[in-house]
């Protein structure tokens, strides 16, 4: 049985993770690095809850367990870097110090490199949760129309353009427009201020970055983004073929069609 590491977000893939990676015959050591994560996370054959801010303990941890590989899944948002972390640890302090600037990425690949100097490679994110990135196509029974169809190829090159600049994933367009942009807040708060500026029958598109990492921040959308579409009048919802991840996909398509609202995957060039 091989062991794999788990450092577990908020939300359901760090869940869905467990139970395909143990499916497939490998230990899950996972570790909640927030509050507020999956109770199920404790299907993990080991599970550890070490705040992000004690990173000598998380690397210790994962030693002590003889982990040389991990995955990186679930929402950890970049507020607690502008807020301040509750005591963090040395290791931290220095992480934080050394970063040129704080997007995404950049901190992101501080994390690999302080896994690298333990001995532990990240792992891409799909590995286990290909069958839930679904391909060209409308996944829904409703279709958008002609217009939303327009929106959507509008929309697409815009989230293709911040993700470019390491901003977001997420655009909300109506008639070509541009109604919010995502950065530091998510994308569920992104498509609750978009659907409120475009007063209903928005589209929301969601694309993976350009050179995007595979080892962390692929796109995902689940439940919680559902969600705040309905709440905030959002009719479709398009995400990029092939690179975005639909989590809990039978649930979230069945709910989507309960609900009226358009979920489909784009295929365009990729970069």
């Amino acid at each position: 049985m091989s062991k794999v590491g788990l450092l577990a977000g908020v939300g359901t893939l760090p869940v869905e993770f467990i139970r395909a990676a143990r499916a497939h015959g490998d230990q899950v050591i996972c570790i909640a690095v927030i509050p507020g994560t999956d109770p199920r996370l404790t299907e993990a054959d080991v599970f550890y809850e070490i705040h992000v801010g004690k990173l000598n303990k998380i690397m210790k941890t994962l030693a002590a367990e003889n982990v040389q590989e991990v995955t990186m899944l679930g929402k950890v948002t970049k507020e607690w870097l502008f807020k301040g972390l509750h005591l963090p640890d040395m290791r931290a302090i220095k992480l934080l110090a050394s970063l040129k600037d704080r997007k995404d990425d950049t901190i992101m690949l501080a994390l690999v490199e302080e896994l690298r100097k333990e001995g532990i490679a990240v792992l891409d994110q799909t590995q286990y949760l290909k069958p839930l990135m679904p391909p060209a196509g409308v996944l829904t029974r409703q279709r958008p129309t002609a217009e939303e169809e327009k929106d959507i190829a509008f929309g697409f090159e815009a989230a293709k353009r911040i993700g470019g600049m390491d901003l977001g994933q997420t655009v909300v367009v109506k008639h070509l427009a541009v109604m919010a942009v995502e950065a530091i807040e998510g994308t569920d708060a992104c498509i609750r201020r978009g659907g409120a500026l475009a007063r209903g029958g928005a589209v929301v598109v969601k694309t993976a970055k350009p050179g995007q990492d595979s080892r962390f921040d692929v796109p995902a959308v689940g439940m919680d983004t559902l969600k705040a579409m309905e709440e905030s009048g959002c009719r479709v919802l398009a995400v990029e073929a092939e690179r975005t991840i639909l989590a809990e996909k039978e649930e979230l398509l069945k709910e989507a069609d309960r609900r009226h609202i358009v979920i489909a995957a784009v295929e365009r060039d990729h970069d």
